[in-house]
């Protein structure tokens, strides 16, 4: 399958049920849900799949078990990534990835590496794999904000460091990828709240969570933005607006796993050190997904 990321991908969550054991029936209806609504790939075992609470067994379950049900239908990412560089070269290595197109890896997190060391780690990993790597810049959980100068140095010495999901908030900073890059690294959002300022300056999309409630909905409005359609698209989002940020209001995933509970898709379940929506927050999204579903038809 060639390499496409331009558009929506989707972070999936991975499903538990009441003994938080995986859901492999509601991962299934995850899958094809998002499939058959228009979202253009698939990304597993990222933050929103709470990879940090999977052991080594489980992970490759659902490795195994994603490839299955998509079946070659989207194409996929897989989040590989730590603060032990070689430990990362190591489970890249060991891990079966045929069928995705890509690695997700995020910034090292707790040792606050300088921007040198940043450089040296993805350096280290790219000369170790033949496998595409997509940055993953996201310093509020990492604590390590990986700027313009040391991802364009990379894109520009590594060509499989393909590109970057962006997650920073900083729209200047990502503007300034933008700007310089090469032409064929993507510049993907990791902020369902920035998807159209960041297509608008000539990103490619995004990696979403909110995509996997409103995968038709949202799929369309980033579609409107690619296409240059800014009052359209800008519409869905207003109407959207709300439930992207009720979703993060407890965290994530509890706030994406209490929508999905909503639409019928998963139980809310996540693991610890993580806990459930509080019954405020799912009157709230509720409340918003009943207002957004008579809208948005």
């Amino acid at each position: 399958m060639s390499i496409n990321f331009h558009g929506t991908g989707v972070a999936l969550v991975t499903p538990f049920d009441e003994k938080k054991s995986i859901d492999f029936h509601n991962l299934e209806k995850l899958i094809n849900y998002v499939n058959e609504n228009g979202v253009d790939y698939l990304v597993i075992l990222g933050t929103t799949g709470e990879s940090t609470s999977l052991n080594k067994e489980e992970k490759n379950k659902v490795i195994k078990f994603v490839k299955s049900v998509n079946n070659n239908n989207k194409p996929m990412i897989l989040g590989i990534g730590g603060n032990n560089t070689d430990m990362v070269i190591k489970q890249i290595k060991q891990t079966d990835l045929y069928d995705f197109q890509a690695i997700l890896s995020v910034v090292p997190y707790y040792n606050r590496p300088t921007q040198e060391g940043i450089y040296k780690h993805f350096k280290t990993i790219a000369e170790n794999t033949d496998a595409n790597i997509i940055i993953y810049n996201v310093p509020c959980r990492t604590s390590s904000n990986i700027l313009p100068e040391t991802v364009l140095r990379l894109a520009n010495e590594f060509d499989n460091i393909i590109g970057i999901k962006e997650s920073s908030g900083n729209l200047i900073q990502i503007l300034k990828i933008i700007k310089h890059k090469p032409k064929d690294f993507y510049v993907i959002s990791g902020d369902d709240s920035l998807v159209l300022p960041i297509i608008f300056s000539g990103g490619d999309g995004i990696i979403s969570v909110l995509a996997q409630g409103f995968p038709k909905h949202f799929s369309n409005m980033v579609d409107l933005a690619i296409k240059n359609n800014m009052k359209e698209s800008w519409s869905i989002f207003y109407e959207l607006e709300d439930m992207i940020e009720l979703i993060f209001e407890e965290g994530n995933p509890t706030g994406i796993k209490t929508l999905l509970k909503i639409i019928g898709i998963c139980k809310p379940y996540v693991r610890l050190p993580l806990v459930e929506g509080t019954k405020k927050l799912y009157q709230k999204i509720l409340s918003s997904y009943e207002r957004i579903i008579n809208t948005l038809k």
